[in-house]
């Protein structure tokens, strides 16, 4: 019984220490569109709208570009005065995941991964770097015995990880913003 005489003070001294602390947390959803303080600012819907994305040269950044830039924009036109501007590198590679020995000699690649990296700079105005990142996605995909649905699997497997690259870079690139 002398437990339960401890134990309820305890218990209620940890309850008020808490309704003491939590209202001092600000805490807001990260895309909330209510300013974060009384004199307001710009909900992140409208910060991400005043990022430029650089163009591209290769086939994988320039669809992680293109999602990136609906992600953005919604579809609209790119700002004409960017308040940033979005440097960035994508590579991609493929990993064998598990092969079938046909023979005693070879064996063919049944499964892959295709590995993707995007490496982004998030630029100011002046041309400083306001934050840099890396974010790595992978897609998993069969290997089948035809040629054409081989190559078909392995394209759609790129452009399921460019879509999912382009939402980890968006989010990353709000956390950014919102940090600042």
């Amino acid at each position: 019984m002398r437990v339960n005489r401890f134990v309820r003070p305890a218990v209620a001294i940890g309850l008020l220490a808490a309704l003491a602390v939590f209202p001092a947390c600000t805490v807001r959803p990260l895309y909330s569109s209510a300013p974060a303080t009384s004199g307001g600012t710009a909900s992140m819907a409208e910060e991400l709208t005043s990022i430029a994305i650089k163009p591209v040269t290769t086939r994988e950044a320039q669809q992680v570009r293109n999602h990136l830039m609906f992600l953005f924009y919604g579809g609209a036109a790119a700002p004409a005065s960017p308040a940033y501007t979005l440097a960035l590198a994508v590579s991609a590679k493929v990993e064998v995941a598990a092969s079938v020995q046909l023979t005693t000699e070879d064996e063919e690649p049944s499964a892959a991964t295709v590995v993707m990296i995007a490496r982004y700079d998030l630029l100011g105005t002046d041309g400083t770097s306001v934050a840099s990142g890396r974010r790595q996605i992978s897609s998993s995909y069969d290997i089948p015995r035809q040629e054409f649905a081989a190559l078909r699997a392995r394209r759609d497997a790129e452009d399921r990880a460019a879509r999912e690259l382009a939402e980890l870079v968006r989010l990353a690139v709000a956390q950014d913003i919102a940090g600042r």
